[in-house]
């Protein structure tokens, strides 16, 4: 056992010589419960101790069908999922999704782009968006 010296403040010095005189223990001796049940509540892996932290949760029903919907309410009209998250849960979309979904759609058949397919770099997105370069236009001479 490695012996330590500590700074405590005067009044907690108090209160462990009277905690000790209690218990009928060394100083010494309640400091060292007292550091081994800390560490015992100390969090050995961040997964270990929030796993199972909502399998007591009532007010959500079933988590496993929660997390779904969750999911599923992060879906935009550009997702290549979309049309599959709307069946499966319709009351998460509105028009207004609806609408955005057949502009992103007939946008996408017009630049002869599959839903869901990825531009395949940076000047084909550029192009496809009207803007042929990057550069500014640069002004007449003269004015």
């Amino acid at each position: 056992m490695t012996r330590i010296l500590a700074d405590l403040p005067d009044e907690d010095i108090k209160w462990l010589d009277q905690l000790a005189a209690e218990q009928g223990k060394s100083r010494a001796s309640i400091l060292r419960e007292a550091v081994a049940s800390y560490r015992a509540e100390a969090p050995r892996d961040w997964l270990e101790v929030g796993f199972g932290a909502w399998k007591d949760r009532t007010d959500i029903g079933d988590a496993v069908e929660w997390q779904r919907r969750e999911r599923a309410s992060w879906t935009r009209p550009w997702d290549p999922d979309y049309e599959e998250v709307r069946a499966e849960f319709p009351d998460l979309f509105d028009e207004q999704d609806d609408r955005e979904y057949e502009i992103h759609k007939a946008w996408a058949a017009e630049h002869g782009i599959e839903l869901g397919e990825a531009y395949p770099d940076l000047a084909v997105a550029r192009a496809t968006s009207g803007k042929a370069s990057a550069q500014p236009k640069k002004k007449k001479a003269g004015k």
